[in-house]
């Protein structure tokens, strides 16, 4: 796949797109991850003279789209509760007749919710690892028994491996018991997968090179995602058929849970059981570590055209458009 592959720009000037908000920061989890990714997508949409300007959370940009300031959005806050990809940002900006990058509610809202997208991934017989949805109170050590060690124990609705606990027996099962009690939320305990880490970028209709993930330690955790400069990304992660497979694979899984615009599907393969889906992030980081960028720059697309063709997705007709500003 070179970036001959992808249909022309549709949008050449940049007057077309307006006064475009690149949203970062908030009040989440990420937030510091978000003011990373959005300061790149900022400097990258300036430098081909998009009238692009950063807003730090939700409240301060409907103040700037009450006063008038705003034509689009460029959506990169990352997580929940004040962070961008739960649903409730987009269901805002669809009130208020705001054009805005990436998933819309429905997508937003439940993607966010890793039990619940599970749970849609196997009505659509995609596959995925064995879960326990762990509530408020739940006995962990019994969920963990019934599903067989070892597990991952993380909240159902968090990202960039927040909470995230390895649990290879039963000994370690404490530090995830005290992080429960402690939750508010609830909690997903899933089946272990055995094999190698990969992710899958979308971009509109087109999944990207897979990507694999080599870590230097025995896991992709914070840490090796933000900070390490030791883990090794291997683009396109797997060669001829099985690289068109996990690219079809994360696809469906993206479409089946109602997402558009783009994304990325994470993925593992099981020494046995193949394929597995883990889980969607529909506002992906676009810092110096971010995967979606390598991906794309792997069949020619730098950051640059990178974040012009996500722009692009929030303007239905470009000629319009045009004639309108």
């Amino acid at each position: 796949m070179s970036s001959t592959n992808f249909a022309p720009l549709r949008v050449t000037d940049p007057a077309v797109f307006g006064r475009v908000a690149v949203l970062m920061g908030g009040t989440s989890t990420e937030r510091e991850v978000s003011l990373d990714s959005g300061r790149n997508v900022l400097e990258a949409l300036r430098a081909r003279d998009v009238e692009a300007f950063a807003i730090d959370g939700i409240p301060a940009l409907v103040e700037a789209i009450r006063a008038g300031k705003v034509d689009r959005v460029f959506n990169i806050l990352h997580g929940n509760r004040g962070g961008g990809e739960d649903g409730v940002l987009q269901g805002l900006l669809e009130a208020l007749g705001v054009p805005y990058t990436g998933p819309g509610v429905l997508g937003s809202a439940l993607t966010m919710d890793k039990i619940r997208t599970k749970q849609v991934w196997i009505a659509a017989s995609l596959p995925t690892p064995r879960f326990a949805r762990i509530a408020k109170g739940d006995d962990l050590r019994a969920a963990a028994n019934e599903l067989g060690f070892p597990v991952f124990v993380k909240p159902s609705s968090e990202g960039s491996s927040v909470g995230v606990f390895r649990v290879l027996k039963d000994a370690d099962l404490e530090s995830a018991i005290a992080f429960a009690k402690e939750y508010a939320g609830e909690l997903l305990m899933e089946q272990m997968v055995q094999g190698e880490e990969y992710t899958v970028g979308i971009l509109g209709e087109t999944a990207l090179p897979s990507i694999r993930i080599v870590p230097a330690g025995e896991w992709y955790d914070y840490h090796a995602k933000y900070i390490a400069d030791d883990t090794q990304y291997l683009c396109p992660g797997m060669e001829g058929a099985d690289e068109e497979e996990i690219r079809r694979v994360a696809l469906a899984a993206f479409k089946a849970a109602g997402c558009t615009g783009w994304g990325r599907v994470d993925v593992m393969r099981d020494r046995v059981r193949g394929l597995q889906l883990i889980e969607v992030n529909t506002a992906p980081g676009m810092t110096s570590h971010s995967l979606v960028p390598k991906a794309a720059g792997n069949v020619g697309i730098g950051f640059e055209e990178l974040c012009w063709r996500i722009l692009e997705q929030t303007v239905q007709d470009p000629i319009s458009e045009a004639a309108s500003k």
